[in-house]
């Protein structure tokens, strides 16, 4: 049997169950031998009818030697009773008193006084042959007819030696002659006797006890089938087949108690007769009737004991059912409880309880409440789990030590999870109430700096002014004195418990600001005593004008933790002694700035006389801590403000459908920002601190981690699209409010773009100030990293905005350069038409350079209210690396180059907005081309040595670019004398020294091309109605110039007869495979492609009389 409990405890169980199951067996043994004592082994239906035709029959009389009467009354057909027939009810009518008093003796009573002889010799005969019992007499009553009995008399004479021999036979004359054998009272009333006999009457309550017995004996071995199948059954392991068995059980112990009681009612119906039949038990008459209710009584009184037994047996089974499932369920709850406990457990571990700011301690003391709310409300769970337990063990369940045990452990788990939250909260409390003292000490010196920047110079110089001043100062510090006052060393031995470095070092620096706010007041007050006791001569002290307006709430936070915001400016202090001076050296100069675009305030002072580089290099590397910690914190309100607040169900009703499960789109990866700059990136600034040598290592190692904005940034019109979809919905105005944001949701957006084009300007000012310095190299390197991101962020949101390439444009590599050009084709081999040489209107597009393509794209945007306002580029053409050459000027232009495909097959004038644009498009080219040369030659040089002749085109220098312009004799074609390896090409020119994209100018043309994506920057679109025109495809067949397989298994081989059928608003053609009889779109690129110059030139276009060599241009 499968049970949870220990063993011992499981036997013990099953020990007390067995006993009452072996009871049970017990009881059914008694009854079954019972039954097979007091009935017989025939029945009276297994007689047939010759019992109701009186053939014989059991008056319940008796003769000698309580010798048991059987009659034999006149019967016409005795004679035509089968032997077998006759010997079953003899065996029958001898069986029922042989079971009462086995080995008693028979008398039969022979009545033939209406018969023959032959009749009495054959009955005689038949009588000794299938009597089954002991024959004490046989007595004949001989026929009463005279002649009858005279023949009976001489033939009994002949043969009653031969009967004599077999039974004891006595042949009687008349009825007076059987009182000498048996008494009156023993005779029936036929025989002139007074014993009360119904044939009938025998016959129904005989088969009644017959069918009682029969009964019982059912019943009994269904109680024992039944109990054999309790005991035997495997208890499982699932609380729904427990509650099956409980019910399948109670269900046939209640339909066997009903079989019971009804088999009780009948044998008490059956009693009730035998009693009716107004026998005493001691009278002596109808012995046999007595006998039977005796039968019956004691039957009745062993299945009364069978049933006890049963009874006692399923009451322990079903007790045992019931506490089995009981301890299941009961431990169902607890491992599930004890799982949550542990849960919870583990929650309260991964709550800190170390932080260094208020809010996140805060933050963690909130967290730790909500956890406890919910640890108060398990553990009332657990409470009743208990108290459930005990009420199992005092009702005596067979597993009360294992049930005692599970209610401990619970006990001790509660206990446990209890101490550790309130440990946990004891540690967080004492570490806010150390913020807390720190940020009254920060408020402290922030209202001493605000009151010494609030005081007017010019007033100073009037005594009573001074006076005021000096008072103003007094009643300051005679106020709630600073927590710190007492010095660092107390404050950290007051908090020793949970202090941890990061709080030590808030200490000190706090401490450090307290005293050098205290150090500007007590030098305040000096200089206005010495003005206050004496009047001086007035001196005109130079003082910005002093702005005190309301302070305005941050946008961010409430009002509590707005205690540093303020104004900017900036006043000088003659120190006393000391002459007052515009630009005296001994001068203190107090800064309070606020930063209303970051809607935060920074606190710096400085006591030096002088702005020393290094002090101006301190000044940019605490701006760089301090709005990175403004940055940080306005990407965790809008994560928390927006972003989760999209998963609240309070705010579900507010917000859109369009808005529902969009939060990765409007958001993009701004969590993983936020997890870079909070974790990771801000504590190396913190670090760097007081080592200002460290700043570009800090960019330099977390480089690969910025790239995180490139997803950010590619994401961002998908953002801005969704943003101006639901911008007016009351979810976002909620937030906005609750948040007491002046600005809405798109602002902060943003921010991540903004920082990211701040992070060049702080370097560049920092680099300014580290000129020789250690760590100036890797300031240089870290500038130059950041600019190469923001080009890369730059480039990469214009390549997302490509269409019409079929292909992946990750497969041509990363985008190296982009931006729009003034382009002409013009085609070297074949014909010329005349509208191509007379053509002066350039095309504009958009360029972009990949490692192993250049692409040719035409610039759109979409005019209208409520269209996406960012560009898109559509796709034209493009130009693998591997076969293009350049040359670097072009006559007439100095803004122009060449770009030229398969050995000047297709050749594309490029003009550059600027000249240094084209330089640095040329520099990226001839690297592209360098690079491929020396894979080349490396593979080369396994087969062939490499040709001396290839000589590589270096960037033009200004000035040679200059001569290179003035000199209009150097035609195209003689500037470039182009050397073919592998389809590589390049141009012969002078080596110069190598130039770059100026720095300048790249920053502040990356920045505004991320901050302003939206808009146009780049140069204006020009009219491209002409190209358009000369672009278009012409109906009709022609003949494939190279192989083309689409992805819907559209073929097309070179020398294929194809038809044009028609263009879709998609710019794809349906095209007819008339050779292989195959029809499918391809795009007008493709087209281009497959044709070659047949798009151009009409010789390869069929059905056209003359094949006329005329060129048609398409735009690339």
């Amino acid at each position: 049997m499968g049970s949870p409990l220990p063993e011992g405890e499981a036997a013990q169980a099953s020990g007390r169950e067995m006993e009452s199951y072996y009871s049970l067996l017990q009881a059914g043994s008694q009854l079954e031998s019972t039954l097979q004592q007091v009935t017989v082994p025939m029945s009276v239906k297994e007689v047939g009818g010759y019992i109701e035709k009186q053939v014989a029959y059991l008056s319940g009389g008796r003769g000698e030697e309580s010798s048991v009467v059987i009659t034999l009354p006149e019967c016409s057909a005795f004679s035509d009773i089968p032997e077998e027939a006759l010997a079953k009810v003899l065996t029958y009518l001898t069986l029922i008193p042989r079971t009462w008093q086995p080995g008693v003796k028979f008398i039969i009573i022979l009545d033939r006084r209406l018969d023959t002889w032959a009749s009495i010799k054959t009955a005689l005969a038949r009588i000794a042959a299938s009597f089954p019992g002991t024959l004490h007499l046989v007595l004949v009553l001989r026929p009463t007819s005279f002649f009858q009995r005279a023949v009976t008399d001489l033939g009994f004479r002949f043969s009653q030696e031969d009967f004599m021999l077999k039974m004891p036979v006595v042949m009687l004359s008349s009825v007076t002659d059987l009182l000498r054998y048996i008494d009156e009272n023993q005779l029936t009333s036929e025989f002139g006797g007074t014993l009360e006999y119904c044939h009938s009457s025998w016959i129904v309550l005989r088969t009644a006890i017959e069918s009682f017995a029969v009964t019982v004996k059912e019943i009994a071995q269904m109680l024992q089938a039944f109990g054999t199948e309790l005991a035997e059954t495997d208890l499982p392991e699932e609380g729904n087949a427990i509650e099956f068995l409980l019910m399948s059980h109670t269900d046939k112990y209640r339909k066997l108690k009903d079989d019971i009681r009804t088999v009780m009612r009948e044998g008490h119906h059956l009693l009730s007769n035998l009693e009716a039949s107004g026998i005493e038990e001691h009278s002596g008459k109808h012995w046999n009737v007595s006998q039977e209710w005796e039968t019956v009584q004691r039957l009745l009184g062993q299945l009364r004991d069978m049933e006890m037994a049963f009874d006692g047996f399923f009451e322990k089974h079903h007790l045992k059912l019931q506490q089995y499932l009981q301890l299941l369920r009961y431990e169902h709850s607890f491992h599930e409880m004890e799982s949550t406990l542990e849960k919870l457990s583990v929650q309260e571990q991964q709550i800190a309880v170390s932080a260094d700011t208020l809010a996140q301690v805060e933050q963690m003391i909130r967290d730790l409440d909500d956890l406890d709310g919910r640890a108060q409300e398990e553990m009332g769970r657990a409470q009743i789990i208990i108290l459930h337990g005990h009420q199992l063990a005092a009702n005596h369940h067979y597993a009360m030590v294992l049930i005692v045990q599970r209610c401990n452990e619970l006990r001790h788990h509660c206990d446990t999870l209890t101490a550790a939250l309130r440990a946990k909260r004891s540690v967080l409390t004492r570490a806010r109430d150390l913020l807390l003292r720190l940020e009254q000490t920060l408020r402290w010196c922030n209202e001493g700096a605000y009151l010494l920047a609030n005081q007017l110079v010019d007033k100073f110089q009037s005594k009573e002014g001074a006076q005021a001043a000096l008072r103003d100062l007094e009643r300051f510090q005679e106020g709630v004195a600073p927590p710190l006052s007492a010095g660092p060393d107390a404050l950290s031995m007051e908090f020793e418990s949970i202090l941890t470095p990061q709080l030590q070092a808030q200490i000190g620096e706090a401490h450090e600001k307290l005293t050098a706010v205290q150090g500007m007041l007590q030098s305040r007050q000096a200089c206005l005593r010495k003005l206050a006791d004496k009047q001086v001569r007035p001196v005109q002290l130079v003082a910005p004008r002093p702005e005190n307006p309301p302070r305005a709430k941050s946008p961010l936070f409430s009002p509590k933790h707005d205690f540093n915001s303020g104004l900017k400016f900036s006043f000088d202090i003659s120190l006393p002694g000391k002459r007052a001076s515009r630009k005296s050296p001994s001068a203190r100069k107090i800064e309070v700035m606020h930063d209303y675009e970051e809607n935060r305030s920074s606190l710096s002072f400085s006591l030096e006389g002088d702005d020393s580089p290094d002090l101006l290099k301190r000044h940019v590397i605490k701006e760089l801590i301090e709005t990175e910690r403004i940055y940080v914190d306005e990407l965790l309100s809008v994560l928390l403000g927006y972003r989760a607040e999209m998963d609240n169900p309070a705010l579900s009703g507010l917000l859109p459908p369009d808005l529902r499960n969009k939060k990765e789109i409007l958001f993009g990866n701004m969590p993983e920002i936020y997890n870079f700059h909070s974790r990771v990136f801000l504590q190396d600034l913190e670090g760097c601190l007081h080592a200002p040598e460290g700043v570009g290592a800090c960019f330099l190692e977390r480089k690969e981690q910025f790239q995180v904005y490139e997803r950010y940034c590619q994401n961002k019109p998908r953002s801005e699209l969704l943003w101006r979809q639901c911008s007016d919905c009351a979810f976002f105005q909620e937030c906005q409010r609750k948040l007491e944001h002046k600005l809405g949701l798109d602002s902060y957006l943003l921010k991540p773009v903004q920082r990211l084009t701040k992070y060049q300007l702080l370097l560049k000012e920092l680099l300014k100030y580290s000129v020789g310095c250690e760590g100036a190299s890797e300031l240089q390197e870290a500038l130059t990293a950041m600019l190469d991101l923001l080009k890369s962020v730059n480039d990469s949101m214009h390549q997302i905005a490509i269409t019409g390439y079929e292909g992946d444009l990750s497969d041509l590599g990363r985008v190296l350069m982009q931006g729009s050009f003034s382009v002409w084709i013009s085609h070297k081999k074949g014909p010329t038409r005349m509208k191509d040489l007379a053509r002066f209107k350039p095309m504009q597009r958009h360029l972009f350079l990949h490692e192993r393509a250049l692409l040719f794209c035409k610039r759109r945007e979409e005019h209208g209210e409520g269209c996406d306002k960012s560009p898109s580029y559509s796709f034209k053409h493009l130009c693998k690396m591997s076969a293009v050459g350049i040359t670097e000027n072009v006559k007439g232009d100095v803004k122009k180059f060449e770009i030229w495909y398969s050995g000047r097959e297709e050749v594309y004038v490029v003009q550059a907005p600027t000249v240094e644009v084209k330089l640095a498009w040329l520099n990226e080219i001839r690297r592209i081309l360098t690079h491929q040369q020396k894979l080349l030659r490396d593979e080369s040089c396994h087969h062939s040595p490499v040709s001396d002749q290839i000589q590589l085109s270096p960037p033009l220098s200004d000035s040679k670019l200059q001569r290179s312009s003035v000199s209009s004799e150097e035609t195209e074609s003689g500037r470039t004398s182009p050397v073919l390896l592998d389809s590589v090409v390049f141009s012969p020119q002078h080596q110069p020294n190598r130039r770059s994209w100026p720095g300048a100018s790249r920053s502040v043309d990356i920045c505004e091309g991320l901050e302003n994506w939206s808009r146009t920057n780049d140069i204006s679109n020009l009219s491209d109605a002409e190209e358009e025109d000369v672009a278009l495809l012409v109906p009709g067949r022609y003949r494939a110039l190279a192989d083309c397989q689409r992805p819907d298994d559209f073929i097309i081989k070179c020398g294929d007869i194809i038809q044009l059928l028609q263009e879709d608003k998609g710019g794809q053609w349906l095209v007819k495979n008339l050779s292989r009889r195959q029809e499918g779109r391809i795009p007008v690129g493709n087209l281009q492609l497959i044709l070659g110059d047949s798009t151009r030139v009409h010789s390869n276009r069929l059905g056209e009389p003359g094949f006329l060599k005329t060129r048609k241009l398409s735009s690339p």
